[in-house]
């Protein structure tokens, strides 16, 4: 049965890598690398491309450690607030001021709850450019913490899980970045296996090695939202781990699981018209996606996950590269290959 799983894991692979394999041979990103794998066993990876194409190429590997940008939002946050609810050291119902010092007494955002954050069921923004205000990290904290946030429509919200990450640092009393990590994740990963994403603008050097969000960047890093770096190999550990019960408890998994809106679970994305993860996606399957072209995938009821890794903002976010359809596309085809209860 295991070569089995190992084979169905391959041919999965062969027809999914294939837009991949385009995309990067078109010029449209620069490297990618894809990973699946079944829930009871067998799973198949393969890249293609480039880790630095500026200045000097240098091509990536399984080994290759991404820029996993908001994906730090599910593989990291969102497993730490579960794990401190399933210790008892919180509840997902305790109010931000409850648990944060330094909320103002009577604060609109210290009266939001641990719960609505994670499911981005607040009046918080959806991004705000903290890095220009100049201050230093305590100061940028004390404001994020201190600020009069304007309310508007429940959308996806860095801010939402920025303040998840001070919940995680004010319970633990320690930084979001020594949070323990299984190998293959980074909070700071090493520069020379790391693919390279932007020639930033405002640090006026190419990243390589340091987060790309420049919030993540002015707070920590990481920060609750973005900021952890990972190998596809790792990656796709937790998304198996989803699949077969292990990277949460019982409780945390039912959790991520449970829709809150229409698009939304506790942490993740779910399966709604025009997502990343395709047209094709079972109903109860949840995804997350990263500005620098990162992405993960799990369909419960097809028991598959998938990770596509990329580096589509190097040299530059202000580029092509189409990284909407080309996430589309493969969940699409892992989905219309592996069948049902495979």
């Amino acid at each position: 049965m295991t070569d089995l799983r190992e084979t169905l894991a391959a041919d999965l692979l062969a027809a999914a890598f294939q837009p991949v394999k385009a995309s990067v041979q078109s010029g449209l990103i620069p490297g990618a690398a894809l990973g699946i794998a079944l829930k009871r066993g067998g799973e198949a990876m393969a890249c293609a491309g480039f880790a630095v194409k500026q200045p000097t190429p240098e091509l990536l590997d399984l080994d290759t450690v991404f820029d996993l940008a908001s994906l730090t939002k599910v593989v990291l946050t969102t497993p730490a607030i579960l794990a401190l609810v399933d210790q008892g050291a919180i509840s997902l119902d305790d109010t931000l001021g409850s648990l944060i010092p330094g909320i103002p007494a009577g604060a609109d955002h210290g009266r939001l709850t641990v719960a609505q954050c994670l499911g981005h069921q607040t009046f918080l923004p959806w991004h705000e450019p903290l890095y220009k205000l100049g201050l230093d990290r305590d100061a940028l904290r004390r404001y994020v913490l201190e600020r009069d946030w304007p309310h508007g429509a429940s959308v996806y919200s860095d801010i939402n899980f920025i303040l998840l990450g001070f919940v995680i640092e004010a319970v633990t009393g320690r930084p979001l970045g020594e949070w323990p990590l299984p190998p293959g994740l980074h909070a700071d990963p090493p520069r020379e296996r790391t693919a390279a994403t932007e020639l930033d603008t405002w640090r006026q050097r190419l990243l390589r090695g340091e987060v790309h969000d420049e919030n993540a960047f002015a707070l920590g890093p990481p920060a609750g939202h973005a900021g952890l770096f990972g190998t596809l190999p790792a990656t796709l550990r937790f998304a198996a781990g989803l699949l077969a019960g292990t990277s949460l408890s019982p409780q945390g998994l039912a959790a991520v699981r449970q829709p809150v809106s229409a698009t939304r679970t506790l942490g993740f994305e779910r399966r709604h018209d025009g997502w990343a993860g395709g047209d094709l996606a079972s109903p109860g399957t949840i995804g997350h996606t990263g500005f620098t072209g990162t992405g993960l995938w799990v369909d419960f009821e097809r028991e598959v996950a998938w990770v596509l890794l990329t580096n589509r903002v190097h040299p530059s976010r202000d580029r092509r590269s189409d990284i909407m359809q080309l996430r589309r596309e493969v969940g699409d085809r892992i989905c219309e290959a592996v069948g049902v209860g495979q």
